[in-house]
């Protein structure tokens, strides 16, 4: 007979999943209910008013799409996106790549503003696309593009989209709980996430929010949305308090495990929440630089929750990956696409994102390169990480 799974012991440091809170955990053993009895409805209506607090909204549709964060993806574009509209997407990673491709699959044209990975794009080349394309459908835009380690601007972009009549599309899969995205503040009309990455929550749900300006565009739809199961004038009237009509049947648990991971990223606090990802993400950076580990993205523009590195040549990146893995229990990720083989990524997500985790991955890191013969001078990482959480102290202290 089949033996019962126990799962080694893994601290997740890698682009996702991220570690998840005892509480989530025993959220996920909760007694199921049914998908439309009054309870489980009010499980519902809490998830949505603690997704409209971290989303920075008061966008009556925003809701949890049953799926991952690719499905929050297709959602948010199937929807949206016509045979024949023209949609500008900004391609500087994995999945601004993806995003334009379900363009494509959904009949629009794929309006590709290509840069470098690593890159951001800058306003100015959306405005000049957005002036010399005719008729723009949408913007789409990778918040936080988790093969680079990158974060996009968008303090101007729904300014211009509006001027030119034009959706705001914003992928907030890595940057929710980690950073502001201030959907409201930024104009933004239609933004998805993931519950795996800052929100520590099992993979499972893409949260997901909807302007007044994006429902419009959804409601007129001149053909019918190509996915049923993703139609969101469908599944809003079970979101929909008051009506409560059967579309699918709700995953309950993952419902329950949302909540109770929402719950504490409100009673952590955004500001406190977003400072703690600033501060590890600078001590890991710090560390990593000291073993000649070159952050891939420019400082400004650097995610606080995924730091994306380059392996110095002389050192066989996936061996060392697989030393942390095997010996330390340790995830982290390796580049992809062309970046494959040249870059790691860490993550330092939600419950992932803590001094310990730095130091411990900081530790086994130097002990690995030391067993290769790759570093001579132990400490010096773990040094540089102290000294940024030392000077965070000391400011505590003054103030």
């Amino acid at each position: 007979m089949m033996r019962d799974f126990i799962p080694p012991r893994r601290l997740l440091l890698g682009p996702g999943p991220s570690m998840v809170h005892p509480r989530v955990l025993q959220a996920l053993a909760t007694p199921l209910l049914g998908h439309l009895d009054p309870a489980f409805l009010g499980v519902m209506n809490d998830v949505q008013h603690l997704l409209r607090f971290v989303f920075a909204t008061t966008h009556p549709f925003t809701i949890a799409v049953s799926g991952t964060g690719s499905a929050g993806m297709e959602a948010a574009i199937v929807n949206v996106v016509e045979p024949g509209d023209a949609v500008i997407v900004g391609v500087n990673g994995v999945f601004g790549m993806r995003l334009a491709t379900v363009i494509e699959r959904c009949g629009g044209k794929a309006i590709r503003l290509e840069i470098p990975w690593g890159q951001v794009i800058p306003p100015e080349m959306i405005e000049s696309a957005l002036r010399r394309s005719g008729p723009v459908k949408a913007v789409a835009l990778v918040h936080a593009e988790t093969s680079t380690g990158a974060s996009q601007p968008l303090d101007t972009i729904g300014s211009l989209c509006r001027d030119h009549n034009a959706l705001l599309i914003i992928d907030a899969v890595t940057s929710l709980g980690g950073m502001p995205v201030d959907v409201d503040r930024l104009g933004i009309d239609v933004c998805y996430s993931a519950t795996q990455k800052c929100l520590s929550c099992p993979p499972g749900l893409a949260p997901l929010t909807l302007s007044s300006r994006a429902l419009s565009v959804i409601k007129g739809r001149r053909t019918p949305c190509q996915s049923w199961y993703l139609d969101l004038a469908l599944v809003a009237e079970y979101w929909a308090e008051g009506s409560r009509a059967y579309h699918h049947t709700a995953p309950i648990s993952m419902l329950y495990a949302l909540r109770e991971a929402l719950r504490l990223v409100e009673e952590e606090g955004l500001p406190t929440r977003v400072a703690r990802h600033r501060l590890n993400s600078e001590a890991v950076v710090a560390g990593l630089m000291e073993l000649e580990f070159t952050p891939l993205p420019l400082t400004e523009h650097r995610l606080p929750m995924l730091t994306c590195v380059t392996v110095p040549p002389h050192i066989d990146e996936a061996a060392v990956r697989q030393q942390l893995l095997q010996i330390y229990g340790i995830e982290i990720g390796g580049g992809l696409g062309p970046l494959k083989g040249k870059v790691w990524r860490i993550g330092l997500m939600g419950e992932s994102s803590t001094e310990a985790n730095v130091l411990t991955f900081l530790n086994a890191l130097e002990e690995v390169l030391i067993r290769f013969g790759w570093l001579s001078t132990p400490g010096v990482a773990l040094q540089a990480a102290a000294r940024v959480y030392s000077r965070t102290v000391r400011k505590e202290h003054r103030a």
